[in-house]
């Protein structure tokens, strides 16, 4: 299994499935009782669609890590189209 350094992922892409663009990623919430990773906090491109997520107060978008579907140069995550395939 290849190791992945959170220290690597700050700054990285993130783009869906279908090739649409959201920004870059911020930072990582996890849930602190188990320590489970929980949502890829996002500074959205000036394109990023508004409605495909939730948004954090300071309007960051909120993207749940059961969506990653892998992560390279970029990491990329399913859209809501994906699920119904």
């Amino acid at each position: 299994m290849d190791e992945l350094f959170a220290r690597d992922l700050g700054g990285k892409t993130i783009v869906g499935t279908d090739g649409t663009a959201f920004g870059t990623l911020h930072t990582i919430t996890i849930e602190p009782k188990s320590g489970a990773l929980r949502d890829l906090v996002v500074d959205p491109d000036d394109h990023s669609p508004s409605s495909i997520t939730p948004r954090t107060d300071d309007d960051r978008l909120r993207i749940p890590v059961s969506r990653i579907e892998r992560v390279s140069d970029q990491i990329v995550v399913g859209t809501d189209d994906d699920r119904g395939r």
